[in-house]
């Protein structure tokens, strides 16, 4: 008798536990089905964060095509206001510029377009120095052009009939007149912008042009994000608390120049359109590209060959 008591004790362990065993399975699966509706949900806000900024009207602001077949937008002549009080040392003090019109590329350049410039003036292409992933993965005609030096970038918008924009034309082209720390706003909007992280929808470099919600008040593409871009102006920490009202550069410092617009890299706060990085003018970087500026009286003679 003792021994079927055990038995049967043994018997109710079993059953107890495979239903205890059962139980803890359907309450697990519960807590994934309803993770996943949160993420489904928090995705949903993701797209509707980049769905609630306004599609704008860009047609008031007259274009161009460069010497090189890329589109350029003019930016009005005016005031506007550079820098930062909020942000980093050398962004301050925010003081108002004021700067005679010019063009800037619509389009940051690709890597197709950067290849015909190559081609054309017998150059190689930019090499790869440092990256952690396949390389393929960002080495693509459509994507932007990268892990170009300021002389090689210089370079490409000479031949092409233009400029690097300075710093001061730059910022402009990204804020417009007001002291906007995006080009749509000042909270950072998810999917505006391809910045840090893979939740924009590219995990590295995306072929520019690809954020529509992020453009700036002059309907530019990827002032903020994607890659940096070169300027024209040299690098000083203090410039702006000795800079000129009126179409300011950098110092005359060949060494060290100015990086601008945060890119694929970046956290939200170095993507602020007032941030400034420095390099050297040799630097190489699979984060940095290209943007040209032209003059509006400027009379392009084609790309040289």
């Amino acid at each position: 008798m003792e021994n079927k008591g055990v038995l049967v004790g043994s018997i109710i362990f079993v059953f107890a536990s495979f239903i205890l065993m059962i139980g803890l399975l359907v309450y697990e699966s519960y807590k994934a089905n309803q993770m996943k509706q949160l993420a489904m949900s928090v995705k949903s806000e993701v797209r509707q964060a980049a769905s609630k900024l306004s599609a704008q009207d860009f047609s008031m602001y007259k274009t161009k095509m460069g010497d090189e077949g890329r589109e350029m937008v003019q930016i009005p002549e005016g005031p506007f206001t550079m820098g930062s009080n909020e942000g980093d040392p050398d962004e301050a003090p925010e003081h108002q510029v004021y700067l005679k019109g010019f063009y800037l590329d619509l389009k940051e350049v690709t890597q197709e377009e950067y290849m015909r410039f190559a081609k054309m003036t017998k150059r190689t292409m930019p090499r790869i120095e440092v990256f952690e992933d396949d390389q393929s993965k960002i080495l693509k005609p459509e994507l932007a052009a990268m892990s170009v030096s300021w002389d090689e970038a210089a370079a490409y918008c000479k031949w092409a009939g233009k400029r690097l924009p300075t710093e001061a034309e730059w910022e402009k082209a990204g804020r417009g007149e007001s002291k906007k720390k995006y080009p749509w706003g000042n909270e950072f909007v998810a999917n505006a912008a391809n910045v840090h992280g893979s939740e924009d929808g590219y995990k590295y470099l995306a072929p520019p042009g690809s954020f529509d919600a992020g453009r700036s008040p002059y309907g530019l593409y990827d002032m903020t994000g994607n890659v940096a871009e070169w300027v024209e102006d040299s690098y000083d920490e203090h410039h702006y608390k000795k800079s000129p009202f009126r179409d300011p550069k950098g110092p005359q410092n060949a060494d060290l120049k100015v990086v601008r617009g945060g890119s694929w890299k970046e956290t939200e706060h170095n993507a602020r359109l007032s941030k400034r990085f420095a390099a050297k003018h040799w630097r190489t970087d699979v984060t940095i590209g290209i943007r040209c500026a032209s003059d509006l009286d400027q009379a392009g003679s084609g790309p040289e060959s």
